[in-house]
């Protein structure tokens, strides 16, 4: 059987997931693929040869980036040679699109088919981007439904191949078996709080869900409160955010977001994608996010959506409370966070759209991307 030759490129740890599964599909349409680029530990254990560590991509923020831009143009200038003198039936950008889309382009323009797996947020902000991702991708994979239509509406060729936490969490949640395995009583009044995995974001959030804790047990006594801390640094963060609050129990976890979000009643939450987790877990959630004034004040003038948070965006309307700045006080957090209490049958309401946003989302999404990427090799 003929060997074909496809190229990747991810700069992510969550691209590294969406690799593997992604190569796992293509050897089965293709048995004698061979994968190349830069990739993760998930795709060097299927083969996968990375001509970088893919961490060296993996930079955040505005500073780290212009520091290490040398080293990043000459990489982006090995992998534009490398595959040009040895071209890929079909290279595919994952993620990191500053990185990926002007590869991308530089290798359509020499013919060679070009893929991009995960929108960047052009639809929210920097719109004009979508012209030269017009003019980088032969094909762009989406996770979600918007995505989708935005590329339509700009004559870019798109595939809504869902999204790959729709798959890997299950439709029905059992709040039940999750509380045993933690040891929360079975028939507990349960808030979950997530206030980020970042540093910054859990010296902004942390404190204030606390106090938000605080408010609510005011109004509800028996309330009871889980934070599961996204690794042991955010932990050791939390654990002495704690020593402000002695008079009321919180429960703080090392890891188990999942398990610890299944298990809950409400989630109070930083906006990010643990916003999507939580629907997908079926979860009434409080949306919060606070940043430094004058980043919020930037980002207000160039986000192009009225919402921030995904089971908003994908609804088309508020389905949850987004409370942003100088909105997000511990009061209002509370009373939000109690409304869910308050009103069973809103909440049960909100649950079963919830339920039918994950069957919209939950469609095979590495099997859907590997399938479109074939059409296109084969076109």
């Amino acid at each position: 059987m003929e060997r074909i030759h496809i190229g990747i490129v991810v700069g992510e740890a969550s691209g590294d997931i969406l690799g593997a599964a992604l190569m796992a599909e293509l050897r089965k349409l293709y048995p004698n693929a061979e994968f190349s680029g830069i990739g993760g530990p998930r795709m060097l254990e299927l083969g996968f040869h990375s001509y970088f560590p893919q961490d060296r991509l993996a930079v955040m923020g505005l500073i780290e980036p212009l520091k290490r831009l040398p080293e990043l143009l000459r990489i982006r200038k090995f992998l534009r040679e490398h595959f040009i003198a040895n071209p890929p039936a079909v290279f595919i950008g994952i993620d990191s699109p500053d990185f990926t889309i002007s590869l991308e382009r530089s290798l359509k323009e020499k013919g060679i088919k070009t893929v991009h797996y995960v929108s960047p947020s052009v639809w929210a902000w920097r719109q004009k981007r979508v012209f030269k991702i017009a003019k980088s991708v032969d094909l762009m994979l989406t996770l979600l439904p918007f995505e989708a239509a935005f590329y339509e509406k700009h004559k870019v060729p798109v595939e809504f191949v869902g999204h790959h936490l729709a798959d890997e969490l299950p439709e029905h949640v059992d709040k039940f078996q999750a509380r045993r395995e933690l040891g929360i009583p079975e028939h507990a009044r349960v808030v979950a709080l997530l206030p980020g995995s970042r540093a910054s974001e859990v010296e902004r959030m942390g404190s204030l869900f606390m106090h938000a804790a605080v408010f609510c047990l005011e109004q509800d006594p028996d309330l009871l409160f889980y934070i599961p801390a996204a690794n042991s640094d955010r932990y050791r963060q939390l654990h002495l955010q704690l020593n402000d609050y002695v008079d009321f129990s919180l429960n703080l976890i090392n890891g188990n977001s999942h398990k610890v979000m299944a298990a809950a009643d409400v989630v109070l939450l930083a906006s990010g994608t643990v916003a999507l987790e939580a629907m997908l877990l079926k979860k009434p959630m409080v949306v919060a996010y606070k940043m430094a004034p004058l980043t919020f004040k930037i980002l207000s003038w160039l986000i192009k959506t009225p919402y921030v948070s995904l089971p908003n965006l994908l609804a088309g309307k508020l389905l949850v409370p987004e409370l942003l700045q100088d909105a997000a006080t511990p009061e209002k957090l509370s009373a939000a966070v109690l409304n869910y209490f308050e009103s069973p049958e809103e909440t049960q309401q909100l649950i079963n759209t919830f339920a039918q946003m994950h069957v919209i989302l939950k469609r095979d999404a590495s099997v859907r991307a590997a399938n479109a990427i074939a059409k296109l090799i084969n076109q």
